[in-house]
């Protein structure tokens, strides 16, 4: 996931991003979910807005392709974003002979070049065993959002407009790699896990639902609605308090503690106990509507628990969201789209653009940026070696 997430980040702010992939898909362009008539809408919704050309990459001809694609001569082409290995026919060594300047961000599973994914790198960092409840012992929890793969898209992206910076002002071109074993690792270094653990000598313990340093976990209404309830500010704790006229039951556990909740998160986290049950009690003889118009009167930090369909339907998150836009895709559907996340105040949002089919931009690519004439496509083509979504394998 990671490298085509960069990918679409680099193409959402601007960039023309051209997807190469095997003339049979890569290994993405069948992955779960599937639509009802079996196209992939991970492969859709990862690659909105990029050209496609589907080589035949088993082909030296076709390898030579690629190359000459990825060593395109101009001051804004010569930038290689991949996941293929450090060796091998896409090596930074060998394609730089091609292009000096050639600037190639490679992701990677470990830094030595071994295989690693995201739940991979999850588990080996140790955060499956400190996540849910305390009664699972050292049964692990695997996560359900690919972290690691988001956050070394976003990395990514980063890094190539680094180098790219770097080589209008040097001229020199460079290999980044961004390993997700890295990543995993930095960051619980710069969260203060690592620290935390060494000088503990043990692990951090399970808490469930309850937020690790602050106040903050899942309450049922009287109308069984669930919501997530925070207090990591003294704003957060000052309005939770009066949204709930909880104060006198928490002064009295403030005295019998000797201490003060108002300003310090890490003594409402050491107190939890008796702060949440003073909150599921006012909760619980609330209806959530009341309730839930009482915290945003006072600004409390809360959300509601929604399922991921009742998500895809609320007007403030997606129907109504002017990041999003109803489009229609390769795979039959239509569908709110989401465009950047990012807000420029200067600059009209661009509409999103659909997936291509694979193979959809082959033609275009090998005429306007190799400068193949027609005839020499047209050959590549009869000998297997180039597809387009007229003739691709896959697109049946």
């Amino acid at each position: 996931m990671a490298a085509p997430c960069a990918g679409l980040y680099l193409s959402q702010m601007g960039a023309e991003v051209i997807r190469f992939d095997h003339i049979a898909g890569g290994p993405d362009f069948m992955r779960w979910p599937l639509s009802k008539s079996g196209k992939s809408l991970y492969w859709e919704g990862l690659n909105k807005g990029k050209k496609s050309i589907a080589i035949n990459l088993s082909d030296p001809v076709g390898r030579e392709i690629a190359k000459a694609l990825i060593c395109a001569p101009g001051e804004e082409a010569g930038m290689f974003l991949t996941n293929y290995p450090v060796s091998g026919f896409f090596s930074h060594e060998k394609l730089k002979a091609e292009r000096s300047d050639l600037i190639t961000v490679r992701v990677m599973g470990k830094a030595d070049g071994a295989s690693a994914i995201d739940y991979t790198v999850n588990s080996e960092v140790g955060l499956p065993l400190i996540t849910g409840p305390e009664k699972l012992g050292d049964e692990p929890v695997n996560h359900v959002l690919p972290a690691w793969d988001l956050l070394a898209g976003s990395y990514a992206s980063f890094a190539l407009l680094a180098a790219e910076r770097s080589r209008r002002e040097t001229s020199l071109g460079q290999e980044v790699c961004v390993p997700l074993m890295d990543l995993a690792t930095s960051t619980l270094s710069n969260l203060g896990m690592i620290a935390e653990v060494i000088e503990a000598g043990a692990d951090r313990p399970r808490y469930g639902n309850d937020v690790y340093g602050f106040l903050g976990r899942d309450f049922l209404t009287a109308d069984k609605k669930r919501a997530i309830i925070m207090a990591l500010t003294p704003r957060h704790w000052t309005g939770l308090v009066k949204a709930l006229n909880i104060q006198e039951g928490v002064s009295k556990i403030e005295q019998e503690n000797d201490v003060s909740f108002d300003t310090d998160e890490g003594l409402r986290f050491i107190h939890r106990s008796a702060i949440n049950e003073l909150i599921r009690a006012a909760v619980s003889k609330r209806q959530s509507a009341e309730l839930f118009a009482t915290f945003e009167e006072n600004k409390v930090c809360w959300g509601p628990y929604n399922t991921v369909y009742e998500a895809s339907q609320d007007p403030h998150l997606v129907t109504e969201n002017p990041i999003f836009t109803d489009i229609s895709h390769k795979s039959g559907l239509t569908y709110p789209t989401a465009g950047s996340p990012a807000t420029l105040p200067d600059e009209e949002r661009h509409r999103p653009v659909r997936a291509p089919y694979l193979g959809e931009h082959t033609d275009e690519v090998l005429l306007d940026v190799l400068k193949l004439s027609s005839s020499e496509v047209g050959r590549l083509h009869d000998k297997n070696i180039v597809a387009d979504k007229k003739n691709s394998m896959t697109e049946t």
